[in-house]
């Protein structure tokens, strides 16, 4: 059977404020995911609480909408104990990088088998609109009406700090870019982590659009090549120039860069955890060892 984007829509009423870049994002998975080629009922999206905490319910596979930054854990476990299944993270940077942050920083370090889809819209919005770990310094919100005087997380820096082995950015509006590094996350061996820009129009509006609006900003990144005028040659291999990439912002050098920073292999938690239970398994008799001495007399 050949599926389509449509067999991936849900018969839930999609509800994200209008004009929500979340709608982006969840067209653009949608028309990706049959290029999968999995039945609908071996893939899993699973996310935490806020605005992209939905997804699950639009998405016409199966899901689960868990519990505040815990989504990392689930699918952990998820991922672990079902190796045959396609397993997705969906948050947001309250949701991940706030309450969650352990979470999402052992799933990147243990290199678990999952993609982990990061939005972030720099704002709290499903709770309207309190200042985010993502804010920049100064943010006026209800939460902070002098101004945040928190220095701002960057997901990717944090990602590579936590070695994850595939980094990357989009932006929810650019389907082309988002579905070429959603290609790349779903065939990458172990952890993936995407960040993606997404416009909270109600609480944040306008935050990306020097880089929505003006395309002239957009650095794509292709591996082997110089990355603009930065002075670095893009190499997804090389931890030291992603690092220096994922530094390089519209204030530094009037660009911002989209596509893979880092991608490499190291064997995955699943892969690592599944050994290690096959070789504890042995070839023991636990009857015998019962009945070999006082120490095991049972009564």
């Amino acid at each position: 059977m050949t599926l389509t984007a449509k067999d991936f829509k849900s018969d839930q009423e999609v509800r994200w404020c209008p004009g929500c870049g979340d709608y982006a994002i969840l067209a653009a998975v949608q028309s990706f995911m049959p290029e999968l080629g999995l039945e609908r009922e071996k893939i899993v999206f699973i996310s935490g609480i806020g605005c992209a905490a939905r997804f699950p319910y639009y998405m016409q596979t199966y899901g689960m909408h868990s519990i505040h930054g815990r989504a990392p854990a689930i699918a952990t476990g998820l991922a672990t104990s079902r190796p045959d299944l396609s397993v997705w993270v969906v948050t947001g940077d309250g949701d991940s990088l706030s309450i969650g942050g352990n979470h999402l920083i052992h799933a990147l370090r243990r290199n678990v088998n999952i993609k982990i889809l990061l939005l972030n819209n720099q704002i709290y919005g499903l709770t309207k609109g309190q200042y985010s770990p993502t804010s920049e310094q100064g943010k006026v919100t209800g939460s902070t009406p002098m101004g945040s005087v928190d220095y701002p997380f960057n997901p990717l820096s944090l990602a590579l700090g936590a070695d994850a082995t595939f980094v990357a950015r989009a932006l929810d509006t650019d389907k082309p870019g988002l579905t070429e590094v959603l290609r790349r996350a779903a065939a990458h061996k172990g952890a993936a982590f995407v960040e993606i820009f997404q416009n909270c129009n109600i609480y944040n509006d306008g935050a990306f659009d020097f880089v929505r609006d003006e395309k002239e900003n957009r650095l794509y990144l292709k591996h082997g090549e110089p990355a603009g005028d930065t002075g670095v040659t893009h190499d997804e291999t090389d931890f030291a120039a992603a690092f220096e990439l994922s530094r390089v912002t519209i204030e530094t050098h009037g660009v911002v860069p989209l596509g893979v920073f880092r991608d490499v292999q190291r064997e995955s938690y699943d892969d690592l955890l599944a050994a290690q239970l096959a070789n504890a398994k042995g070839d023991g008799d636990l009857q015998a060892l019962v009945a070999s001495g006082d120490t095991w007399q049972i009564g």
